[in-house]
Parts: structure tokens; C-alpha cells; sequence
């Protein structure tokens, strides 16, 4: 899959070859959300048109509430009239809802078009739009209603990053500092050293931060594409945690990338909690956390304010728990996380919830 993956600016400027050597036709519906749209819409309509592109241009409104059947109703109809059918493709440029959206409408539309992941924020180029798993939201879930549908390609212009607010930065480099816990300790260390030049969005650290990560996604996703030995789970480390914190938000009011920095802090007290991660490892593991930037009082409303009770009650709502049982990835060392089998006792979790907490609430180690 990593050879389906082209890091590179212009990254669009030969997408007719791209296309033609994976097979793609150059009939393609364009997806954007408005932002996209109106930052990087004209360029890339006319690079894709000078290159003999036919195209059928779509959008919708920059919000997470446009993943949902009633938007992708209205692009079917869209398509439909527009006479898209089997032997077109669809481009998704953006970020993760339209990522998510665009693979939704094309894994379903006349039981699946091709489509090319075009990833707009750091979270979608180094999370979202590498490996196949596409959905839509549901009033009592987000990603509850989905399919795994691989993109032909996933094309990376880290220049698109230079119009990203600081605050989507910071959200996207939590999936990044993820890999690194999780797989590749060396890319951690790497990632400590030049943590303020990726965030600054300085050449060529930034690239190679989006280029490591992406890769090592692809390397897990392909071991391991229908999550059947556990490989897979391991990219949602501190996500159980995260994902509580974003239904006690309503989805609304806290990203993705600040919730699963939490959430991994989180992780990190529970790893070390439960026996596996020694202090040491902990420690260093939270102080990168405290690199973080978060809006001003989003901790104090989203975290803090709320019990470590309610927390855990919103954590049951997560798609990956089997059985009303709550699944976790913890780290044995730095670089090297596993999916835990066993249940945890729910006191185990609202200790390590309350830990996070007072690192958060006070700035200090713990342990």
C-alpha cells in the first residue's frame, strides 16, 4: 500500500499519470468541504483540468454533521444527474469528514467507485486517509455506519498544511507522536528533538514527520487491513479514552487530535498502572504530551470539569468495544504497544483517568 502513497508539491501537478498507471480514469467527481473549496478549489480544478480531466465538482458544508445519510443522499443525487457512473472515480480533498464522507459515497455509489484520498490537515494526512475505513455518523456514535475501502491512491502536498490554523496543527500531531509511541521508537525520539520545527511547519521537517507516519500506518493497515489479529487495534492507542471525551463534547466542542491527546495520557497512567510501562517511560511519554497547545479552558470545560465516572460511561458508546467490554492499547515500552485481551477493572480505569487529570489539572510527572 506505502507504494499508493506520493508525498510531493505540486502532488497534483501529474495526477493524470498517477491515475493512468493505477488504472484510474480521468472521469472524476471532486468532493470539498466549503474551506477546501475556497482555499484550494481553483487550483486544483484547473490542474486537474489542464490535464484533460472530466470532473463533476461537489461540496459540502465544513462540519462534522456532514457525515450523515442525509448528505450523502443529496451527493448521490448529485451524481446521479450528473451521470457518474461505474467508470468514474471520486477525489476526496480535505480533511477528515470529507475523507471520511467521499470514501462512504464511493465505497456504496452503484457498489463501489475507485477513490484518491487528497488530504488537506495533518490529522487526514497521517491518520484519516490512509487505510480504508471509511463512515458516517450516527446520533449515537460517530463512525458507526461504514465500510473498508482502500484508495487507489492517497495523494500528500504538505503545502496545503501552510493554510491550517495552529489549533489543527497541534490536533494533527497527535496522530503523529502516535505512531511513534505505538511502532517506532527511533521516529519518537526523532519527533522529541524537532517537535516545535514540525509544529512550525518547517521544511523538511514537517514532510518527513507526514511522510513516517503515513508509511508506518500503510505498513500496519496492510498486515492487518480487517483488524482480525489485533495489529490494527494498535493504531487506536489512547482513541477509548478519546472517543468518551468526544460524546461527552456531543462531537461538538473538542477535536479529535485534543481528545486522543488526552485520550493517550490517559493510556500512558494506564500502561504504567497495570504493570507494563515503567515510570520512566511514562514520564518521558507526558512530558512530549505537554508540548501540547490547547485552546484556552478547553481542558478546564472538556476534561477537567467532568467526573472520571461520566467519562467512563461515555467510553461504553465506543464502536471498538466487543461485548459491552472495553478494549485497550497499552505500551510495554516506547515503540511497542499491544492490544490488552484481558478486562480491566473499571476502578483500574478511573484511576488512570484521574492520574491524567492531575498531570493536566497541575503540570506535573507522576508516578
Amino acid at each position: 500500500m506505502s507504494s499508493n502513497i506520493i508525498v510531493g508539491t505540486p502532488v497534483l501537478s501529474e495526477a493524470a499519470e498517477l491515475y493512468r498507471k493505477h488504472g484510474l480514469a480521468l472521469k472524476t467527481v471532486v468532493l470539498f468541504d466549503e474551506n477546501t473549496r475556497r482555499l484550494f478549489g481553483d487550483r486544483v480544478i484547473g490542474t486537474l483540468e489542464e490535464q484533460g480531466f472530466r470532473l463533476l465538482e461537489l461540496s459540502v458544508p465544513a462540519r462534522e454533521t456532514s457525515k450523515s445519510f442525509s448528505s450523502a443522499y443529496r451527493l448521490y443525487g448529485s451524481m446521479i444527474e450528473g451521470g457518474v457512473d461505474r467508470s468514474w472515480n471520486l477525489l476526496a480533498v480535505g480533511g477528515g469528514v470529507v475523507g471520511d464522507l467521499g470514501g462512504f459515497i464511493a465505497a456504496s455509489y452503484y457498489r463501489g467507485l475507485p477513490v484518491v484520498q487528497c488530504p488537506t490537515t495533518l490529522l487526514a494526512m497521517t491518520d484519516s486517509s490512509i487505510g480504508g475505513k471509511v463512515a458516517i455518523n450516527h446520533p449515537l456514535g460517530k463512525n458507526l455506519i461504514g465500510f473498508f475501502h482502500m484508495p487507489e491512491l492517497v495523494l500528500i502536498d504538505p503545502s496545503f498544511l501552510s493554510t491550517l490554523p495552529r489549533r489543527e496543527v497541534f490536533g494533527g500531531m497527535a496522530e503523529v507522536i502516535k505512531y511513534g509511541f505505538i511502532a517506532d521508537r527511533d521516529f519518537l525520539e526523532w519527533l522529541e528533538k524537532h517537535f516545535d520545527r514540525i509544529t512550525a511547519l518547517e521544511e523538511p521537517f514537517i514532510s518527513e514527520a507526514v511522510r513516517r507516519s503515513a508509511f508506518i500506518k500503510a505498513d500496519v493497515v496492510e498486515k492487518d487491513f480487517r483488524e482480525t489479529t489485533g495489529l490494527r487495534a494498535t493504531l487506536n492507542f489512547g482513541h477509548t479514552f478519546a472517543h468518551g471525551l468526544e460524546k461527552l463534547a456531543e462531537y461538538r466542542h473538542i477535536r479529535h487530535g485534543e481528545a486522543v491527546t488526552i485520550g493517550m495520557a490517559c493510556a500512558l497512567c494506564l500502561s504504567h498502572n497495570l504493570g507494563y510501562l515503567s515510570v520512566d517511560a511514562m514520564r518521558s511519554g507526558l512530558e512530549l504530551i505537554s508540548r501540547f497547545r490547547f485552546p484556552k479552558g478547553l481542558l478546564e470545560r472538556r476534561f477537567l470539569m467532568h467526573s472520571a465516572e461520566a467519562l467512563l460511561e461515555n467510553m461504553f458508546s465506543d464502536k471498538k468495544k466487543l461485548d459491552s467490554k472495553l478494549r485497550f492499547v497499552l505500551l510495554k515500552k516506547p515503540g511497542e504497544a499491544f492490544l490488552l485481551e484481558e478486562d480491566v477493572e473499571d476502578r483500574e480505569v478511573l484511576r488512570a483517568i484521574e492520574d491524567a487529570r492531575r498531570f493536566f489539572s497541575e503540570g506535573n510527572t507522576i508516578g
